[in-house]
Parts: C-alpha cells; structure tokens; sequence
C-alpha cells in the first residue's frame, strides 16, 4: 500500500527556465541510469525478497523514495519548459534549421505530453523495464543495486555541471546527496549479509566441491605469444571473498573440441546440403 500527501520530497525551483536543460533531465527520469529503473528494481526486488524480512522493508521503503525522485523531477522538466516555444514559424525564421529543433528540446514533451514530463530518456526513447534486475538473490540484488546508484549518482553530477540555475543545483545536490546515501546503505545490506567472505560468491548456497575450482581464482590471459596477462590485485594475492588465492594462468590452448553439430531437422527451413 503506498500514500502520498501531494507534497514534494523536497523543494523544486526554476529561476530561469531553460528547455533544453528540461531534456537532459528527461535522463534522470527514463534515462538507464535514471529513477524510473531505480524504483522498479526495488520495488520487484522487495516483491520478491525472501528471508530476513528487513530487507523487503529495505527495498520498499527506497522504491518509495525513488517513485518521490520522479515526482521531484518530472516538476522539474515542466518547470523548465515553460519557457518553451509553442510556434515552429517563429524558430524557424529565426534560424534555417528550425532553432535547432525547438532550442534541442525533445518534441515529444511538447507535441505528446504539453510541455510536460514523460517515461522517456533524454532522445524520447520509452524506458521499457530492461534494466530491471530482480534475481531472487538478495546479496546479487544488492550488487546490482549499488550499481544503479552509482550511475545514477555519476548522472546527476553531469546534470548539475550543466546548470548554473540555483534551484536546479539545490534539487540536484539533494538527489546526489540521496545517491550517497544509497550506496552505502545497499554495501551496508551486504555486509550485514557476511560481506566479501560471507556473502560471496552469489551464490553462496552453491557447493564449492561441484565447482571447478582450479579456475575459481584464476586470471585467465588470452596473448597469441603465449605470455603473462597483465598484472594486478586480480591475479596475485587472497582472493576478495578470502577462499582463495588468484593467480595468472594463460590459455595457450583450447581446452574444448571444435563444435560440430548435427545436421538440419527437415521442414525447417535448411538447405538440403545441410540436412
């Protein structure tokens, strides 16, 4: 069940409305760093989150931000557009490429939405749920989770270097503030979880005696001349989750046999020399 008072999060001003700034923010909303992604894995991560039920509540309570994120900044993209031009003529005259399409804005916010905010990314392109990554495995999910938030924070610094409008920083050193905090909170999650030793490898409920573990913490270089891949922390030293030892190990041959399939079923569509 969720609630909402009509209140934003946070505070959102506009001093000087800029259209094309109203683009990139588009980004941030539908974007795949962007808070549209972020809401929907959490909250399909909580739907689905198995044991301790703390961490559902986890998840749930940061969707819930995340879904107030979006309000905050699809206010934010119609604030900006109301600075928009609504006659092409007049752009147009003004410059032989049409103002460079309206100023740059994306034309959808104003021929599809009304000078509004939309679903979509920076170019218009619908965000369509691909980015979602709810595995089931609550150390992976926080993996992942630490990921999102870390593009997403990498995002609005961008955004924030782009504006010398003083609300638009103010909202955006919130929300990279929120990212901060984000991405402490999902590494807080996972040490909870045993953290490197505890929780890795994901998963850790997989028998290590049915693993090939001559390859578990090996560095595997692929030269033609047979050397030494390049080295570093990953090939020499504990491993990170402490069950091993890395080390660098070169392919200088196939361990596997030359793939050789059988012919093509007749009525599908092959041609009769491969059949």
């Amino acid at each position: 069940m969720f609630y909402t008072d009509g209140k934003l999060q946070y505070p959102v001003r506009v001093e000087t409305p800029d259209p094309l700034f109203a683009r990139a923010l588009q980004q941030a909303i539908g974007g795949v760093e962007g808070e549209i992604r972020v809401a929907m894995q959490y909250f399909f991560q909580a739907c689905g989150a198995r044991g301790n039920p703390k961490f559902r509540d986890l998840l749930m309570n940061t969707a819930a931000e995340e879904l107030g994120h979006i309000e905050m900044l699809a206010t934010a993209v119609a604030m900006n557009l109301e600075g928009a031009p609504l006659k092409l003529k007049e752009e147009i005259a003004a410059d032989p490429v049409g103002g460079a399409v309206l100023g740059g804005i994306n034309l959808k916010n104003l021929l599809s939405a009304g000078l509004s905010a939309m679903p979509v990314d920076s170019d218009g392109v619908p965000f369509d749920m691909s980015h979602i990554y709810a595995s089931g495995n609550i150390a992976a999910d926080m993996t992942a989770n630490v990921t999102a938030e870390s593009t997403g924070r990498v995002l609005a610094v961008r955004l924030y270097n782009m504006t010398s409008d003083p609300g638009m920083k103010d909202m955006l050193s919130f929300l990279i503030a929120r990212d901060t905090m984000h991405q402490n909170q999902w590494l807080a999650a996972l040490e909870e979880l045993g953290g490197t030793a505890g929780a890795f490898p994901i998963p850790n409920s997989f028998p290590r005696e049915e693993e090939k573990q001559e390859f578990s913490y090996a560095f595997l270089g692929f030269q033609a001349d047979g050397s030494d891949p390049v080295a570093g922390r990953w090939s020499q030293g504990p491993s990170a989750d402490g069950k091993g030892e890395f080390k660098s190990m070169p392919m200088t041959q196939a361990l596997g046999q030359k793939p050789v399939l059988g012919p093509a079923k007749p009525g599908g569509g092959a041609q009769v020399e491969q059949m």
